[in-house]
């Protein structure tokens, strides 16, 4: 099927529902869907961001003047999966209760104010990646019409740039939590922590990139074409100083560089292994 024929599927989904709320992180996928709610429903779309430690304060800044530019109306909630030692814990399937927390924050909100319908991100690669999320999500009654329609990542930033969006290929940038490995507690103070990292190399025009927390280390993830440049052009006493100063002990450099999902290479060996 024809990008233009997935944009129409997505429009005429729309268009079967009477309002609309949008969970809206501010990523490219979840704005695209807000863009396309808007266009077809205007003020009957609703995007809501939802706030926690694991979210950069960057991240709700772009959304807001995101939101602002499509012209949708926004609201920003505050959810609580810190308080659930599912989540902090931190298991294999962490994500499940990040999104279990996040959905049952947004249906009733969306009861409450007449919006029948939930609509999240999810497109149709993340159906092949481990995202125990997406199950919490289709539990709770929420639709993935990008995943329904069959648009992939690439086609997210094709027709974003197709809609004249300026952030098309913004990088993705998931929840904080994501850059623990699997058993490793989460706190708040190690989410500001690793924020606060990525902050400062943003600072410095490094933006495709990951900080891996593991105990007191800081592992630095960049574009693999681009670690040369950093190791030859930064000052890398002083980044070092910096994450020091953050409360890092040890700060390295991830030879292999940054990939989408790499924390999740783990369970992969763990079935090879137990086989």
């Amino acid at each position: 099927m024809m990008v233009a024929e997935k944009l129409d599927q997505l429009k005429t989904l729309f268009g079967e529902m009477e309002q609309a709320l949008i969970a809206y992180s501010g990523g490219v996928d979840s704005t695209l869907v807000a863009k396309i709610a808007y266009d077809v429903l205007g003020d009957r779309a609703l995007a809501v961001t939802a706030v926690s430690p694991s979210l950069l304060p960057e991240e709700l800044e772009d959304a807001k003047i995101q939101a602002a530019t499509i012209g949708i109306s926004h609201q920003v909630v505050e959810t609580q999966e810190m308080d659930n030692p599912n989540y902090t814990s931190n298991p294999v399937n962490r994500c499940y209760f990040c999104k279990s927390e996040l959905h049952d924050t947004l249906k009733p909100l969306g009861i409450s104010l007449g919006y029948p319908y939930v609509i999240d991100g999810v497109n149709a690669d993340d159906l092949h990646d481990y995202r125990p999320g997406i199950q919490a999500a289709k539990e709770r009654g929420a639709r993935s019409l990008l995943a329904e329609v069959g648009v992939t990542k690439a086609e997210v930033r094709q027709l974003s740039q197709q809609l004249s969006l300026p952030w098309w290929d913004k990088p993705a940038q998931p929840c904080l939590s994501s850059r623990f490995p699997y058993g490793e507690e989460i706190t708040v103070s190690k989410l500001q922590r690793v924020g606060r990292a990525e902050i400062y190399l943003h600072k410095l025009g490094w933006q495709n990139l990951r900080i891996r927390s593991e105990g007191d280390t800081a592992r630095i993830e960049l574009s693999p074409e681009k670690i040369q440049y950093f190791v030859l052009n930064t000052d890398l006493p002083t980044v070092v100083t910096a994450f020091q100063d953050l409360g890092f002990l040890y700060v390295t450099l991830d030879l292999e560089g940054y990939r989408s999902g790499k924390l999740n290479q783990v369970l992969s060996r763990e079935v090879v292994s137990n086989q």
